[in-house]
C-alpha cells in the first residue's frame, strides 16, 4: 500500500491511498464465501458455490465492492496510523479507481488534530478571588433554614412582598383560553418572580377573592412568548411565620444543642463551598494561563458543531425555565450579537483547551484503570440523577466508553497543571489545591504514592474545559 497526504488546512487532510491488486486476495476470498452463503444455485450447496459460478451469477462487480467494502476502511486507518495523524470525525471517502486486476485507488478527506508545540507548563502561575463569607451569608442561609420550618396562616388583609397566594390563573388569546394556559388553586409567593412578566406587580395588594387582568407573554408551551391576556384572581391571601431563632429550634432542625452550635456548622459549610468554588476557579485560571501561552489552529467544523451544540442546549435550559431568549439577552443587559460572540470565543477556548489536556496527557504518559472508569461513572450517574449500573450498561450499549476515558484523561491532565502552578489569591495568599478533599476540607499532605495521586485526581479535578 502507497499513501500520500495533502494538508488542505493546519486540521484538515487529504489522503492519497493506492493498493495493489495482490493485497486485495484476502478480502476478495471472503467476499467470495460471504456472496455463497447467500445465493441458492441449483446443483450447489449453500456456501460452496465455486468462485466462477458466482461471477456468472451475480457478477464479479458486485465481488470487488463487498472485497472493497472490507478493504477501504482497513486501509484508510493503515495510513492514518503510518502518517501519524489523528482523526477528529469521520472520513469523507471516495473511491477513484477501482478495476479487475488493478490497482485500487481511493481518497480520504479527514478533519485531523492540529500539530502544535505544547509550551511549558512547569511554573505557571494564576490568580483568583479571595474567599469572601460574611455574616449576611450565613444569616441568609440560617433563615431558609427556619423557612423550611416556617407554617402558612390565613390573613384578612391586602398580599404583601413575601406574602403566599393562592390564585386560579387564565391566559387568553382575543377572547379565548389558550391550550394549557388555565391553572386552579395554584400557591404562589408573592415576588419570587420567574413565572409570568406583571404577575408580581399585580398580585400586591389584591386581597381574597380580588381579580385583576393584566398584559404578559406565555413561557412555556407551543405559543411561548406570545402576548397574552391573563386573568388572576385571589382566593386566599397567607403569611408564613417563622420559628424562633432559639435552642429549641436548633435541636428540631439539626443535630446541634444550640444557635450557636447550628450557626457555626452553617459558617464551616459555607466555607467549605466557597474554598471548592475558589478551587474550580483556579483550575480554570491555570488552565487560562497555559492557553494564553499557545496559538493552536482549531477545526471550523468542530468548532461549528460545539457552538450549535451549546446553543442549543442554552435553548433547552431557557424554555425549562419558562424564559424566552430575549427575555435572557434583556435580563443579561446583552446584545444578541455580544451573546453569539461571548459564546464562540468559549467555545473556541474550550475546544483548544481539550488538545493542550490531550497533549499533557500523552506527554506525561498519563492512564486509566478499571477504578478510574468505575469511579467516573459513578460520579456521572449521580449527576444526572441516574442508576450507576443503568448508566452504565447505556455507556457500554452506545460505545460511549472511549468519551469517558478521555475525559478521565483530560481531568488528570488538567490535576498535573494545578498541582505543578502557583495558585494565589488577590491578597497574595497561596491557595490550597493539593490537599484539598472533595467535601471542601484540607486534609493533611499525604505520601505522593501513584494510587493516591490518581484517588485525590479523580475526586477533585473538574472537566471545565468542556463547561
Amino acid at each position: 500500500m502507497k499513501s500520500a497526504v495533502e494538508n488542505l488546512s493546519p486540521t484538515r487532510a487529504k489522503l492519497t491511498i493506492e493498493v495493489p491488486f495482490e493485497e486485495l486476495k484476502p478480502s476478495l476470498d471472503k467476499a467470495y464465501k460471504k456472496i455463497a452463503q447467500q445465493i441458492n444455485v441449483p446443483g450447489f450447496r449453500r456456501g460452496k458455490v465455486p468462485a466462477a459460478v458466482i461471477d456468472r451469477q451475480v457478477g464479479r462487480g458486485v465481488v470487488l465492492d463487498e472485497a472493497s467494502n472490507e478493504v477501504v476502511p482497513a486501509k484508510y486507518a493503515e495510513a492514518m496510523q503510518e502518517n501519524g495523524l489523528e482523526p477528529l470525525a469521520q472520513p469523507e471517502i471516495e473511491v477513484t479507481k477501482f478495476e479487475d486486476d488493478a490497482a485500487l485507488e481511493f481518497t480520504a478527506v479527514v478533519d485531523i488534530k492540529p500539530d502544535f508545540e505544547l509550551p511549558e507548563y512547569d511554573a505557571l502561575e494564576a490568580q483568583v478571588d479571595d474567599i469572601e463569607l460574611t455574616d449576611a451569608d450565613v444569616e441568609e442561609q440560617v433563615q431558609a433554614l427556619r423557612e423550611r420550618f416556617g407554617t402558612l396562616v390565613d390573613v384578612e388583609r391586602a398580599a404583601a412582598d413575601g406574602d403566599f397566594v393562592t390564585i386560579d390563573l387564565t391566559a387568553a388569546q382575543e377572547g379565548e383560553t389558550v391550550e394549557g394556559g388555565e391553572v386552579k388553586a395554584m400557591s404562589y409567593k408573592v415576588g419570587r418572580g420567574g413565572m409570568l412578566d406583571g404577575m408580581d406587580e399585580a398580585l400586591l395588594g389584591m386581597s381574597a377573592d380580588d381579580e385583576k387582568t393584566f398584559a404578559s407573554q406565555l413561557v412555556g408551551g407551543d405559543l411561548i412568548g406570545e402576548d397574552v391576556e391573563v386573568t388572576v384572581k385571589v382566593t386566599a391571601v397567607q403569611e408564613q411565620e417563622l420559628p424562633e431563632l432559639d435552642d429549641e429550634f436548633a435541636q428540631m432542625a439539626s443535630e446541634f444543642d444550640t444557635v450557636e452550635e447550628l450557626t457555626a456548622d452553617v459558617k464551616e459549610r459555607l466555607g467549605r463551598g466557597k474554598r471548592l468554588e475558589q478551587a474550580a476557579a483556579a483550575r480554570d485560571a491555570v488552565l487560562e494561563a497555559l492557553l494564553e501561552k499557545v496559538s493552536i489552529p482549531l477545526p471550523e467544523t468542530m468548532v461549528t458543531d460545539e457552538l450549535n451544540a451549546r446553543r442549543e442546549n442554552v435553548e433547552q435550559q431557557l424554555m425549562q425555565a419558562g424564559l424566552t431568549m430575549e427575555k435572557y439577552l434583556e435580563d443579561e443587559k446583552q446584545t444578541a450579537e455580544e451573546f453569539e460572540a461571548d459564546l464562540e470565543r468559549r467555545v473556541r477556548d474550550a475546544v483548544a483547551a481539550q488538545f493542550i489536556l490531550d497533549a499533557v496527557a500523552k506527554k506525561e504518559e498519563i492512564g486509566v484503570d478499571q477504578q478510574d472508569l468505575s469511579s467516573h461513572l459513578v460520579r456521572r450517574a449521580q449527576q444526572s440523577g441516574q442508576d450507576p449500573q443503568e448508566f452504565a450498561n447505556h455507556m457500554f450499549e452506545h460505545n460511549h466508553i472511549p468519551d469517558l476515558v478521555q475525559e478521565i484523561l483530560r481531568g488528570k491532565a488538567l490535576a498535573t497543571l494545578v498541582e505543578s502552578a502557583k495558585v494565589t489569591d488577590t491578597s497574595g495568599n497561596p491557595v490550597e489545591l493539593t490537599n484539598l478533599r472533595p467535601d471542601g476540607t484540607i486534609g493533611e499532605p499525604v505520601e505522593a504514592t501513584d494510587e493516591n495521586t490518581d484517588e485525590a485526581t479523580d475526586e477533585s479535578a473538574v472537566e471545565s474545559d468542556e463547561a
